[in-house]
């Protein structure tokens, strides 16, 4: 199997591997420079860098790397003893770097209106691929949504099993009105999405999440909630608005994973605690 065939076939459906590639050599090593070793999210490899200790500590950094989404250098010296140990009678030493190839981030589009249309673009503009959503042919179309990489003008439930929702992916929730934005989030918190948004007031927030609880879902279903979404940057027109969700979607994505989840809570918590609903 070819290497870079394979981080193709990853990358197109939205996984996650990274590539070790030895990088410098000094003396005998038992590869060569340039050689490859692909790890998949499953833990799975094809190619080699040589096999032994080394290859067995560029496995668990291509694991972290994945996580991370950050590159690594390795450097690695095989000494007489340790070459002896791993039966690698070389001596020499290499340089290794472990990159993360991640697929690129897509952002559902769930209602097609204005904002909607503003947010693909800016969307796509930033490096995501967009998929638009929406149950009027009129609004879900080409014509419309002429950057975007999928568009469904479907009654939104059937559209949610076609809807491949991974940890890089992006949800944001624009519809037509509170029943539809109910009937997506309702859904999307169900799922492993990234990042999860919907527009609205601070009060039509809460309220949607009241309405929800009262279904048996739990509060700490919503503690990833962007809502009201977007960073406060005093956004009005629809293409403000666009800048400011795109905006926070940007520092969900390059943020470390700690930092956002902390971030998710503390914004809906920030919600709830302004909001006055009695």
């Amino acid at each position: 199997m070819d290497i870079y065939e394979e981080v193709v076939r990853l990358r197109r459906l939205g996984q996650k591997c990274a590539l070790a590639t030895i990088v410098q050599v000094n003396g005998s090593i038992p590869s060569y420079e340039s050689a490859k070793l692909l790890v998949r999210e499953d833990g799975s490899m094809i190619g080699t860098i040589g096999g032994g200790c080394v290859e067995a500590e560029v496995w668990n950094a291509a694991r972290e790397v994945m996580q991370e989404e950050r590159a690594r250098h390795m450097n690695f010296s095989l000494g007489q003893d340790a070459a002896y140990d791993n039966g690698l009678i070389c001596g020499g030493q290499l340089s290794v770097f472990v990159e993360p190839v991640v697929p690129q981030p897509r952002a559902f589009i769930f209602g097609a209106g204005h904002i909607s249309k503003s947010i693909s673009k800016v969307a796509t503009m930033a490096g995501f691929a967009t998929v638009v959503v929406d149950n009027r042919e009129a609004f879900a179309n080409r014509e419309r949504f002429p950057e975007a990489d999928e568009i469904y003008a479907e009654e939104y439930e059937e559209v949610f099993p076609k809807l491949p929702i991974r940890d890089t992916s992006y949800l944001i929730i624009v519809t037509r009105g509170h029943r539809d934005d109910m009937r997506v989030l309702r859904w999307a918190v169900g799922t492993n999405a990234k990042y999860i948004a919907m527009i609205g007031s601070k009060r039509k927030v809460i309220g949607v999440v009241k309405e929800l609880e009262k279904e048996g879902f739990p509060r700490s279903a919503f503690e990833r909630t962007f809502a009201p979404m977007g960073l406060e940057i005093g956004a009005i027109t629809p293409e403000e608005i666009a800048i400011s969700v795109v905006g926070e979607m940007i520092a969900m994505r390059r943020a470390p994973e700690s930092d956002w989840r902390r971030l998710a809570k503390s914004i809906f918590a920030t919600v709830e605690s302004r909001a006055v609903l009695k």
